[in-house]
Formats: structure tokens, C-alpha cells, sequence
């Protein structure tokens, strides 16, 4: 059986997965793609040779990025998801009813073509008519909308090709696009290897938005296996869910909302740069 090595660049682990068979491998405009089977984490999605999800634990991840979110805000209608171009979270951000109208904006068709093609588990909400996709860079995208609820990223790497994604200059267009009450979240990197980019994205935000936190869950396949995540509100505080849990989840609840959120100790102690890894 052959093997694929991810060498994920800014990390300082590998690691190796067992390939059943390649179901596709191309390229876009913008990356390398490609999609195999796996006899321990199902189908697997690659981008630039680095991970992105695997069916078997891709819902960690996509409940957490989305589920935080909407169940602070009180009544989430309009919501825009940047790149997340599997499928993945715009599947879970129409599990909530309140939701009237989700916009895409993912900047490889690719993606999105390969991920209908291969990865229905995720790339199923698609075709609901409350999605509205559009082929554009995000961050350009986000300069044009008003009166959003909430607004998700779901991009690369913070430190590679989704940088602008993390820039002040962005989060002001977020803040400006987003209602009094609105709310934000995006990926924030791995605790154990990317603590200083996790630390730059908080400092960031906290210049434009009023509450700024940060929770974390594990993902068994990204670096570091401790993901975080970081939140910024105009008006909600992120530590209380409002909304009753959404059903057809696999992982979050109110329990796991608590928890996920880093003790203030802990929280101060990375933001001061003290913690001890």
C-alpha cells in the first residue's frame, strides 16, 4: 500500500497516511488538489500537499468553526463563509433554521467542483437555495456586504496563502460589514506549534473589535492536535451560548461551548507570551 507524507511547512512534525487508492489528483489556478482513500480516516482532502479534512474527523473541526458562533448570536440570518470551498461549513451553519441566506465566497471553483465530485459527506448543502456561491477572493468579496450576522473563514493556513485573510485591514472590512450586534470566527492555528500566530491573530483583532476570546479543540489530523479558534463580537459575549442546541450534531454542545474556551489563567499567560511551550 503506498503512503502519503505530509511535510506541513510550519510544522515540525510529519505524518503519514496509508493510501487505498488516489480517487483524484489535479491542479488549479491557485493549488495542488487531490483527494485519496484512506483505510484508517476515509476520504482525504489535500491542498499544496497539506491536509485540509478526512472524513472521519472533519466534523470536529466544522462544528466548532460554526457552531460557537451561531449559537451566541441570538438570531443569525445572513451569513457569509469565506473560503470553506468542501462544503463543510456551510453544511453546518444550515443547520441552524434561523438562517436565511448563506454566501460563499471561495476563490478556487476547483475546490468546490472536486469536493461535489468526491466528498458528498461534506459538499452536500451546495444546491440549497439559501446558498449563494461566488468566485471571488474573499477579502475583496467582505468590502462589498453590509448587515451580515455573522461572518466565518474558513481558509488555508494563517501563515501561508490565506494570509490577507488575518490582516487588520481585513478585520476592519469584517467590522464594518458585519451588524451592531455581529459576530466573526476564524481557525486560528495550533497552540502547541503556532502559539505566535495564534497570539498576532488575537492582538489583531483586539484593535478592531471590543470582545475578542479564543477556544480551541482537538483535531486528531492537524499539527499539533490542539486547534484553536478566535472569536471577536461587537455586542455578544462568546463564553454564553443564548440559542438552543441545534440538532445533528456529532460533537458541540453547551458542555463542550464551556469547555472549549481556555481558562482566563491559561488565555493570560499565552497572551503574555509566558506559557511554557
Amino acid at each position: 500500500m503506498i503512503k502519503f507524507i505530509e511535510n506541513e511547512p510550519f510544522s515540525p512534525i510529519q505524518y503519514m497516511y496509508e493510501v487505498e487508492r488516489v480517487l483524484y489528483k489535479g491542479k488549479s489556478p491557485f493549488q495542488e488538489i487531490m483527494v485519496f482513500e484512506s483505510p484508517d480516516f476515509g476520504r482525504v482532502l489535500v491542498l499544496d500537499n497539506i491536509v485540509q479534512l478526512t472524513e472521519r474527523d472533519e466534523f470536529f473541526y466544522h462544528e466548532m468553526l460554526v457552531h460557537v458562533a451561531l449559537h451566541v448570536h441570538p438570531n443569525p440570518k445572513r451569513v457569509i463563509v469565506i473560503g470553506g470551498g468542501d462544503g463543510g461549513t456551510v453544511r453546518e451553519v444550515l443547520k441552524h433554521q434561523t438562517v436565511e441566506k448563506v454566501f460563499l465566497a471561495e476563490i478556487d471553483n476547483k475546490v468546490i467542483e472536486v469536493s461535489k465530485n468526491f466528498l458528498p459527506f461534506v459538499a452536500s448543502s451546495f444546491e440549497d437555495p439559501r446558498v449563494e456561491i461566488h468566485i471571488t477572493d474573499g477579502a475583496e468579496f467582505i468590502k462589498a456586504n453590509k448587515n451580515v450576522d455573522v461572518i466565518i473563514v474558513d481558509s488555508t493556513d494563517a501563515i501561508g496563502m490565506a494570509r490577507s485573510l488575518y490582516a487588520e485591514d481585513f478585520f476592519k472590512h469584517v467590522r464594518l460589514a458585519l451588524k451592531e450586534d455581529g459576530v466573526f470566527v476564524t481557525h486560528s492555528e495550533s497552540l502547541c506549534f503556532h502559539k505566535d500566530v495564534t497570539i498576532e491573530i488575537q492582538e489583531t483583532l483586539k484593535r478592531v473589535f471590543p470582545i475578542v476570546d479564543l477556544y480551541s479543540t482537538p483535531i486528531a489530523t492537524y499539527p499539533g492536535n490542539w486547534w484553536s479558534f478566535s472569536i471577536a463580537s461587537l455586542k455578544f459575549d462568546p463564553r454564553r451560548p443564548v440559542r438552543p442546541e441545534v440538532k445533528g450534531l456529532k460533537f458541540y454542545d453547551k458542555n463542550v461551548h464551556t469547555w472549549s474556551f481556555l481558562p482566563k489563567s491559561l488565555y493570560d499567560r499565552i497572551m503574555s507570551r509566558k506559557a511554557g511551550w
